[in-house]
């Protein structure tokens, strides 16, 4: 049953690039979406095929549900992209048709459940209830699929090794769980986290480190985005696999062992969430972002020796 029109207007931003081969895919689950009381920011970051061209079809056709956005020859990144539709939601709230900023984040090649934001938006009003002010986070699991959309894994939490659970803020400095294509955030999570620094591994993970910190997260369990998984991904579904290595094995690796790049940027994103809110953190959360920032060092050995720790914490 479709949603009435009184609820809330909710942002979805979409920021594009050389995504013409699904995009249409994409554009066409929102306009199925229930929950009908939406408006699509759109935002192509310079590409250089076709989709700019879909955007705009798009938007002429269905001018009540999709805004686009001039890029300016701007290219901003994803990471970037993203920050500036947030950032754009909010000053142009009232332009928009906004009464709170609720905003969902959308990729160009997936593929959303007709249910998605209704779902999420009842889990919102669940959790803002008793304090409108709260930070809050919602999003959801996803099936990982293939071009032709079929199935991979009923479950990309499961299939990337990820634990639901383990989503405290000392967690999830180390290990993001969120996926930016499901998550719904309210106004004053957007509020306190905009501009996303360049420091931040992606927008998401910023997100959700602001969110739990902070306020409050919630999973919806049931997979509510088809997430496609091709050759162009900027960031694709591996599958987790167990370290089946011997002891002697990890052994005879040490000397050999070198820093991890990635361990690297959750140093980086650890030092600089800690420059942005160290008034707002308590004294655990300072402690713990001091550990993570000292994770940036030459020798892999001592890297993974204070990542082990700070997983036991």
């Amino acid at each position: 049953m479709a949603v009435a029109e009184t609820t809330p207007k909710i942002a979805v931003l979409l920021s594009t690039f050389n995504g013409e081969k699904y995009i249409a895919d994409q554009l066409d689950s929102l306009l199925e979406q229930t929950y009908k009381n939406l408006l699509v920011l759109l935002r192509d970051d310079g590409s250089g095929d076709g989709t700019a061209g879909i955007l705009q079809t798009y938007h002429d056709r269905h001018p009540d549900r999709f805004h686009r956005i001039l890029s300016g020859g701007h290219k901003l990144g994803a990471g970037g992209s993203y920050s500036f539709l947030m950032q754009y939601a909010l000053k142009h709230k009232q332009a928009l048709g906004l009464e709170k900023a609720y905003m969902m984040f959308c990729d160009q090649d997936d593929i959303w459940a007709e249910d998605k934001i209704e779902l999420q938006m009842r889990a919102m009003q669940s959790a803002e209830s008793g304090d409108a002010h709260r930070p809050v986070l919602v999003h959801s699991d996803l099936r990982v699929v293939s071009e032709s959309r079929d199935v991979i894994a009923d479950s990309f939490l499961r299939f990337q090794g990820l634990v639901a659970e383990r989503n405290g803020f000392g967690q999830l400095l180390l290990c993001n769980i969120v996926t930016g294509c499901t998550a719904l955030i309210n106004e004053p999570l957007a509020v306190l986290s905009v501009p996303v620094p360049p420091e931040a591994v992606m927008h998401d993970w910023w997100l959700a480190l602001a969110a739990s910190a902070f306020g409050k997260m919630i999973l919806v369990g049931r997979p509510l985005v088809d997430y496609r998984q091709h050759g162009a991904n900027t960031l694709g579904a591996v599958e987790y696999k167990a370290n089946e290595r011997t002891f002697l094995e990890m052994v005879r690796r040490i000397p050999h062992m070198k820093p991890e790049p990635l361990l690297n940027e959750v140093s980086i994103q650890a030092k600089a969430f800690l420059a942005r809110y160290r008034a707002q953190l308590t004294a655990s959360q300072k402690l713990r972002l001091r550990f993570t920032s000292a994770m940036f060092v030459r020798s892999g050995v001592l890297q993974r020796a204070l990542f082990r720790v700070l997983r036991k914490l």
